[in-house]
């Protein structure tokens, strides 16, 4: 299984509903990086990202997205698959 890495903040329900889904699908750890404690951890998340919302998920070295993203990607059959890849 791939590694997961989630830039998070800690009152985001975005953040709680990704987690859900992705512990759904088999992930037993998730890295949480939290940037509304770390200053510096929030500037290293918009610069590889270009974003500034929560949370930015990281399936292996793969930029999945928000929420939304993961969601969607779960939709169209992708998201197990980006989890078991090598």
């Amino acid at each position: 299984m791939q590694a997961v890495k989630m830039y998070t903040t800690a009152v985001c329900p975005y953040c709680t509903r990704a987690k859900q889904l992705l512990k759904s699908k088999g992930v037993e750890q998730i890295e949480e990086v939290r940037i509304d404690t770390d200053p510096q951890a929030r500037e290293h998340m918009m610069t590889i990202t270009g974003r500034r919302t929560v949370p930015q998920i990281f399936i292996g070295s793969t930029h999945v997205g928000g929420c939304d993203d993961l969601m969607a990607l779960d939709a169209q059959g992708g998201l197990v698959s980006l989890l078991q890849a090598a």
